[in-house]
């Protein structure tokens, strides 16, 4: 496991607790759920799991991963009967194929790992990712450009395996520390792989 990895996460949680309080899902998930058939969903750096909790109560059956034991930690506290919790090292995962309906990436950015996360879907399933870009109005300090998108970078892992459903580039929330400048894509699996 990336030992460093983990320290660092817990350590985020630890010394801000707000992190850990209750946190609104995206609203750009909320709308998409609305439309989707309902299953088994993966969470993938679920945290400390607003995406997977909100899911779970629109009737999906989700897992949550993440490499901080202390978000899962959060999220198993709840005693939700329909979330399977896990600490990963994400940067090694690789989900089964073809055995989600939906899975969900936000605000975490591995790009070997999207091509996996393609591959789980299940025929007319849905990758949602959603997370940060590079733009010259972002205002987080010291940002690692290797976590930071650049413009239209969601849609070239896009083979004709899949269509692309949505695509957008958007302020995140005002709830936020930083301004930052956000991508998102929505996916469709249309072809058994």
């Amino acid at each position: 496991m990336a030992q460093q990895d983990q320290i660092k996460w817990n350590k985020k949680y630890k010394t801000t607790p707000s992190l850990l309080k209750h946190r609104e899902p995206s609203q750009k998930l909320i709308n998409l759920v609305q439309n989707i058939k309902k299953g088994k969903a993966l969470d993938i750096a679920c945290g400390t799991g607003k995406n997977s909790l909100y899911l779970v109560k629109q009737g999906f059956k989700v897992d949550a991963f993440d490499i901080s034991n202390v978000a899962i930690d959060s999220i198993n506290k709840k005693e939700e009967k329909n979330i399977f919790t896990q600490v990963v090292d994400l940067e090694g995962f690789i989900p089964k194929k073809n055995h989600y309906t939906l899975v969900v990436m936000t605000n975490y950015l591995n790009r070997k790992i999207i091509p996996h996360l393609l591959k789980a879907l299940q025929p007319e399933g849905i990758l949602y990712i959603e997370t940060y870009m590079h733009h010259e109005k972002n205002t987080k300090p010291n940002s690692n450009p290797d976590f930071l998108l650049q413009k239209d970078e969601l849609k070239k892992f896009i083979d004709s395996n899949y269509k692309i459903i949505e695509y957008d580039e958007f302020d995140n929330d005002k709830e936020e520390l930083f301004r930052m400048k956000k991508q998102s894509i929505i996916v469709k699996k249309e072809t058994i792989i």
